[in-house]
């Protein structure tokens, strides 16, 4: 804790930093809020994807966006519509897949298509807007089960540190011109749901050494992170293998919510131990026993009931 106003300067500047990078550069958005056709091709020989994306070119699709599937055999194609053969126009499909498959058939090669699908500008900003509103939902469901299960001070300081932990996951997409797709706003919220997950784990050890001890705040909340530290760190390692072991093996589709889940298991823990537990020990959302009075009784309460 003697490290908490550092800690709370240098939380600051990555906020800061993130907005400003996400405000700037933007986000590499897919299909799935931009609309265009997506189009799936087996082929008999597996052929590298910049060999596929220069006939492509070649056939004047312009930049094509060619994904590997299943060790080279297969390769998913996307249009952006502005694509001139991306037409906005679901009629076009088949089209668009047989430009395609003939495109990928030159000298020996043989191509087939597997699925062609086109995803309208409507669709696009449909996905776009309920993914804006799944976020808000999740976060309002957090605000209301932290403040029903704590207090509200717990809730705004867990509510910081969450958003701390995927705005830095949603600047990496920013950063790194990652394609942002469905996976990507799913590991948003697997993201969000780690971090405030630990930080529970946290606040929940806060509250009990509140009840058993008579420290100050400062020290409550310093021994609160050290007797759970160990389980924090076991956690986010185990989790961070199980999401290495995810980007490695399931294949590009899912690499959104592999980066994703991966980022959120090293920030999340950081988050919680150098912005959430200390916002607990400054200014109007310092905690003190007799902010848990209340809830401390009712929980005597009910534990003596049969």
């Amino acid at each position: 804790m003697r490290w908490r106003w550092a800690a709370l300067c240098a939380a600051l500047v990555v906020i800061l930093g993130c907005l400003a990078l996400i405000g700037v550069r933007g986000f590499n958005y897919a299909l799935d809020f931009t609309g265009g056709t997506v189009v799936e091709v087996t082929m008999a020989q597996p052929l590298p994807v910049d060999d596929v994306r220069d006939r492509l070119e070649k056939a004047n699709f312009a930049s094509p966006q060619v994904q590997s599937l299943g060790g080279g055999a297969s390769v998913l194609v996307r249009l952006q519509p502005e694509t001139s053969h991306a037409i906005l126009n679901g009629a076009h499909n088949t089209q668009i897949a047989e430009s395609i498959r003939v495109a990928l058939s030159e000298g020996d090669a043989h191509a087939t298509i597997a699925s062609a699908d086109f995803v309208g500008p409507v669709v696009g900003a449909t996905l776009a807007r309920d993914a804006l509103n799944a976020c808000i939902f999740v976060l309002i469901g957090f605000l209301i089960y932290v403040s029903i299960r704590f207090e509200w001070k717990f809730a705004v300081a867990a509510t910081i540190s969450t958003l701390t932990t995927v705005l830095i996951v949603a600047a990496y997409f920013s950063a790194t011109w990652t394609e942002f797709d469905l996976t990507s706003l799913a590991g948003l919220l697997a993201a969000m749901a780690f971090a405030i997950n630990d930080t529970i784990v946290v606040f929940d050890r806060v509250r009990e050494n509140f009840r058993t001890t008579r420290h100050d705040p400062v020290e409550v909340v310093n021994r609160s992170i050290n007797q759970t530290l160990g389980r924090t760190l076991i956690t986010s390692v185990v989790y961070l293998l199980s999401c290495l072991a995810l980007y490695l093996y399931a294949g590009g589709s899912l690499e959104g919510l592999a980066m994703g889940n991966m980022i959120s298991a090293v920030v999340a823990g950081l988050s919680t131990t150098f912005l959430a537990c200390p916002l607990l020990t400054m200014g109007v959302l310092t905690v003190r026993r007799q902010d848990l009075a209340t809830k401390t009784s009712a929980a005597a309460d009910l534990n003596k009931r049969p």
